[in-house]
């Protein structure tokens, strides 16, 4: 095969049943388990998704639980999008069975595969980057072991049979890396002549020598009631801010009437907009989705949506603060800034500033509301449009 791999792609099991560890679970799937805020499959993605030289993620999950998965995935992605092409399938009855069907979602072009089990929410990105580096230099199939720290004896029933020679011994772990071509001929061979295995590499070890590369201590398994322990880390409350801007030009007598801050400002003034056009709530509103890394307000309420035209940004700014809190960021201070020549807004400042309170749900001390200009200059000093800044300051649990 010619080399560098140009295409190489993940296939994150998430198909298990976790029967060993149902009752100290509570019956969520260890796939599901939370883990800083989110399952272990997604903890996988995240760092998938830091190597550079990875095009795509399959995601296979349960049969009867792939569809809604796909939604959820879905959704992980809106609000935290990897960069990554990704598909979700439905696992199988054995591992190697889940294996397969996610192998069957590969596009035609992928001449690389990393197998990891989403059990393993620890890796790191560096047994990724050594696994892509080992095939790239030439190795067809290459998986991370440790050394075994225990010695290890052959038993039958009660009776020690042979102590195995320990500096022979590894202990493996996954993703395991394999050309994809090999890895579903392996596929292909377990299922017409009936081999049961453990892992990929027990397949692919029948046909082609398989490389190691060190693996990590800290790449453990979630498997037994006493591995929940490694997710109980102790959480700590840290600061996020978000930042702000936006800006609209002042339109004619057809366009929409100012308003900032979700009060109404009298005169002749008016906004070109899709929406209401208050520039405070839009800027007010992207300083909150910074705080949990939400993206803009374009990619929630885009501009070309009609459902949009007129629509009341008070409104917008609420769901994006249910989005906030349902990423654990409590939102704890806002300070703002409209900048505009014209018109004068000191009259309508503490109505503005009471009516932010009202829609954050915050205290007079917890919101700052000003109003400058900027001495005539640019086009806000021409009395051509009016634009605002915003910081929010949230805390989150990490």
């Amino acid at each position: 095969m010619d080399r560098p791999l140009k295409n190489i792609w993940g296939v994150i099991l998430a198909a298990g049943a976790g029967t060993r560890l149902a009752d100290a679970s509570g019956g969520v799937r260890k796939q599901y388990l939370e883990y800083k805020g989110a399952p272990l499959f997604w903890h996988s993605a995240r760092t998938f998704s830091r190597v550079a030289k990875l095009r795509g993620l399959v995601f296979v999950f349960p049969p009867d639980e792939a569809a809604a998965m796909e939604k959820q995935v879905r959704q992980f992605f809106k609000s935290e999008d990897l960069g990554l092409k990704w598909t979700v399938c439905a696992g199988g009855d054995r591992r190697q069975d889940s294996v397969s069907n996610g192998l069957k979602e590969l596009p035609k072009a992928c001449d690389g595969v990393l197998v990891h089990d989403s059990a393993r929410p620890f890796v790191s990105a560096r047994i990724i980057t050594d696994l892509i580096d080992a095939l790239n230099d030439g190795a067809r199939g290459v998986i991370p072991a440790i050394e075994v720290a225990d010695t290890i004896k052959r038993v039958d029933g009660e009776n020690v049979t042979e102590t195995l020679k320990r500096s022979e011994l590894r202990a493996v772990q996954t993703p395991q890396a394999f050309e994809t071509a090999l890895l579903k001929e392996a596929h292909k061979r377990a299922i017409s002549e009936g081999w049961e295995v453990t892992d990929d590499a027990s397949m692919v070890e029948r046909m082609e020598k398989v490389a190691i590369i060190p693996g990590e201590q800290a790449n453990v398994k979630i498997t037994t009631p006493e591995d929940l322990a490694r997710l109980e880390e102790a959480k700590t409350t840290v600061p996020c801010v978000g930042w702000g801007y936006d800006v609209h030009r002042f339109g004619g007598e057809n366009d929409r009437p100012l308003t900032l801050g979700g009060v109404p400002i009298p005169g002749s003034l008016t906004i070109v907009a899709h929406s209401d056009g208050d520039v405070l709530l839009h800027a007010l509103t992207d300083a909150v989705l910074g705080t949990f890394g939400g993206g803009d307000i374009g990619q929630h309420f885009p501009d070309t949506d009609k459902k949009f035209s007129g629509a009341d940004s008070s409104v917008l700014l609420k769901e994006v603060l249910a989005m906030a809190d349902q990423a654990g960021a409590r939102i704890v201070h806002a300070d703002v800034t409209v900048i505009t020549q014209v018109p004068k807004l000191s009259p309508h400042a503490a109505q503005i500033a009471k009516n932010l309170c009202r829609v954050l749900g915050l205290e007079a001390r917890q919101v700052n509301f000003k109003a400058t200009t900027e001495e005539k200059l640019g086009f806000t000093g021409a009395k051509k449009g009016i634009k605002a800044v915003a910081t929010v300051t949230a805390l989150r649990e990490m």
